[in-house]
């Protein structure tokens, strides 16, 4: 038996073994972050790093200089509905423009794929916003998974992996895909210290996002395999 897991593992690349490691690890952490959303009572998790990001005894008021309130909204803003839109468009455009027809319907899919999850899952469980510290940005839809923090992951981490196919070196696309990571991370931050999601939230948004990301490069993957993407 050993002798045959090992085989198998021979036989598999090392980055789909890692992507299936992100899938079943994200699918894992979600459900056990579902469960807290469902509790009646925040988690003490939820709330100390909540009020960690603001001052002792003060919730109205975020800790740091003035400044960095602003830089802040402009960080949670990558992760806007309006600047992924834009984004994925543009890049929609420009793989239509250059014939590359089977990537611009893979980008769509993945995408537009996330928005909908993420839409449904929100219904699904149905958190309201905390109300433990003031919202420092104005939010109407639901908390439980955040919508920034998973379709940043979803968004960047698509573009970024399209873009290292078109990159040449193994420096070169580490330095893309760890951007990509490093954007949705800073992102997902930038909600938990403007009080709009529990930390928990940003969690799953995390852990959905670069789960159905992995999932999609998969699809990709095996339809580069099969000549049915462009190269």
């Amino acid at each position: 038996m050993k002798n045959a897991v090992t085989a198998l593992l021979g036989r598999v690349e090392f980055p789909v073994l890692l992507a299936g490691l992100v899938i079943a690890g994200g699918l894992w952490g979600f459900e056990e972050l579902m469960e807290v959303a469902r509790s009646t009572t925040p988690h003490a998790f939820d709330t100390e790093i909540l009020l960690a990001f603001r001052e002792a005894g003060h919730p109205d008021s975020p800790v740091g200089p003035l400044w960095l309130e602003g830089v802040i909204r402009d960080i949670t803003s990558l992760g806007s509905f309006v600047v992924l839109a834009l984004i994925t468009t543009a890049t929609i455009v420009y793989l239509l423009l250059i014939r590359r027809w089977t990537s611009a319907l893979l980008v769509f899919v993945s995408i537009a794929g996330g928005q909908l999850l993420s839409s449904l899952l929100k219904l699904e469980v149905d958190r309201p916003r905390p109300e433990l510290v003031s919202h420092l940005v104005t939010e109407t839809s639901l908390s439980f998974p955040s919508g920034h923090a998973m379709l940043s992951a979803v968004t960047y981490l698509t573009l970024g992996s399209l873009a290292s196919r078109f990159l040449h070196g193994r420096t070169a696309r580490i330095y893309v895909l760890a951007l990509a990571v490093m954007t949705t991370l800073l992102v997902g931050a930038s909600r938990v210290y403007l009080g709009v999601h529990w930390p928990s939230d940003v969690l799953a948004g995390w852990c959905a996002g670069f789960a159905w990301a992995m999932v999609c490069w998969l699809v990709a993957r095996a339809l580069q395999h099969r000549k049915a993407v462009e190269e």
